[in-house]
């Protein structure tokens, strides 16, 4: 499975981008959000230094805007303009799941549901940039440093350690709404009896 490829590049090298990118993309947002709220700011969603958004946008950003590297400005506008729809999808899948979305641009210029908003997408173009011209080659270099057989280890025990982590979390989530729900069917039942009772 491993050594299988996708678009020219094999899973061993997506899995591990995907991983470093998560862990970046946490620091990144965690030091920016940290210093917004003046406080410590874990911006991601379970317990560890990850947040997934940022491995598939890093990865699949990667696969799809690399053949643009020569062309500056036609990779900052399909970068950001790709990145703000994947945002907004990803926006509209947390409304559905969990009945919010762990961001807020309602209070940003130009934003569409609190979820995208003109100062990301101006963002988004340049991190494309950053990923496709300078950072993607130097995480393969990365990657590339440490013995095959080890890396494989180092993701799998990674990824494991991630599952369990938002396994615990979603259980959490889930039970808290359970215990709300059920909270309630109580205030219901009582507000029926009261009525006919």
């Amino acid at each position: 499975m491993w050594t299988k490829e996708l678009f020219g590049t094999d899973f061993y090298h997506l899995i591990a981008a995907f991983i470093v990118y998560s862990m970046l993309g946490w620091l990144v947002e965690s030091i920016y959000m940290s210093f917004c709220n003046r406080k410590l700011t874990n911006r991601g969603f379970g317990r560890g230094p990850f947040c997934p958004i940022y491995g598939f946008g890093g990865v699949v950003g990667y696969l799809i805007l690399h053949p643009l590297r020569g062309n500056l400005i036609y990779l900052y506008f399909v970068g950001a303009l790709l990145a703000t729809a994947f945002e907004y999808l990803v926006g509209r899948l947390m409304l559905k799941l969990f009945g919010e979305v762990w961001w807020d641009y309602r209070e940003k210029p130009c934003n569409f549901q609190g979820i995208i908003c003109l100062e990301s997408t101006v963002a988004w173009g340049f991190y494309a940039i950053i990923i496709i011209v300078f950072l993607h080659g130097k995480i393969i270099n990365f990657i590339d440093r440490y013995d095959f057989s080890w890396g494989v280890m180092v993701c799998r025990l990674v990824l494991f350690v991630v599952t369990l982590d938002y396994l615990t979390r979603l259980y959490q989530i889930f039970k808290e709404n359970l215990i709300e729900y059920k909270e309630k069917l109580r205030d219901r039942y009582q507000s029926f009896r009261t009525r006919w009772y």
